[in-house]
């Protein structure tokens, strides 16, 4: 059976360097993923890369970690908090609260890309691309959802093939995080063999893993888009400027 071919990739995906959880600087107190952090985005005229995740109630969240420690004042694992509690989460190093989704949208109300991080537990839920897709559904920016899991991916080509998606990978899963794979998993992810089952409008793939045999085939074969993670040196520079179409940096000012 031919592999599907996906639809190209809209042109503003890839006109602007990305914020990596929009554009934080700590020693600032602009904080990751928070309010201060998007207004920075759209002040430096960047687009927006963020990490949705769900509430124990099932709203998006804007939140990057599975549990609190490193962000904020509180600890245990993110996904027990109510909405409620997630908006009264104190932030280390801001007066900032978590946004939903839909807070997000209504900020940046269609004035930068925004490129959305489902975040997964791997686990075949899919309730997160769900909810992302319902709250995007009234909103008229750009927008694009992406994930490391290729069955949240497979779901928003199935449930909402209109908004632009995106699988994020790596070449080989090395690091410790993903030691809950096979290693089989780790090279069929890594080799793209569930392409056909996600249709990804682009590839969101480790800086330090390119080039990659399987994202040239993508792009020589289906022109896929090519952003690059997480971009934060010179040669990090000239890696994404040679393999891929845009990067998603942190740490500077492109």
């Amino acid at each position: 059976m031919p592999v599907p071919v996906p639809s190209a990739a809209p042109a503003w995906l890839t006109a602007r360097p990305i914020a990596h959880r929009a554009l934080h600087d700590a020693a600032a107190g602009i904080i990751e993923n928070t309010p201060s952090a998007v207004d920075a985005a759209l002040a430096g005229n960047y687009a927006i890369e963020v990490d949705i995740q769900l509430s124990a109630d099932g709203e998006a969240m804007v939140f990057h970690d599975d549990t609190l420690e490193r962000l904020t004042l509180s600890t245990g694992p993110a996904n027990t908090l109510s909405t409620a509690q997630f908006e009264a989460l104190e932030l280390r190093g801001t007066s900032d609260r978590t946004m939903t989704l839909a807070d997000l949208l209504a900020r940046v109300a269609g004035r930068t890309p925004l490129v959305i991080e489902l975040k997964s537990h791997f686990d075949g839920n899919d309730a997160v691309a769900r909810r992302a897709i319902e709250v995007l559904a009234g909103y008229e920016g750009p927008a694009a959802l992406m994930s490391f899991d290729p069955g949240l991916v497979a779901s928003v080509c199935r449930l909402a093939p209109h908004i632009p998606r995106g699988f994020t990978m790596e070449r080989r899963y090395d690091d410790p995080e993903w030691d809950f794979l096979t290693p089989e998993t780790k090279s069929a992810w890594g080799a793209l063999a569930p392409f056909a089952e996600m249709q990804p409008h682009f590839l969101a793939h480790y800086v330090k893993e390119l080039p990659s045999e399987a994202v040239t085939w993508a792009q020589r074969t289906h022109g896929i888009a090519v952003l690059t993670w997480t971009v934060r040196s010179a040669q990090d520079r000239a890696t994404a400027a040679q393999y891929a179409d845009q990067m998603i940096f942190e740490g500077f000012r492109p």
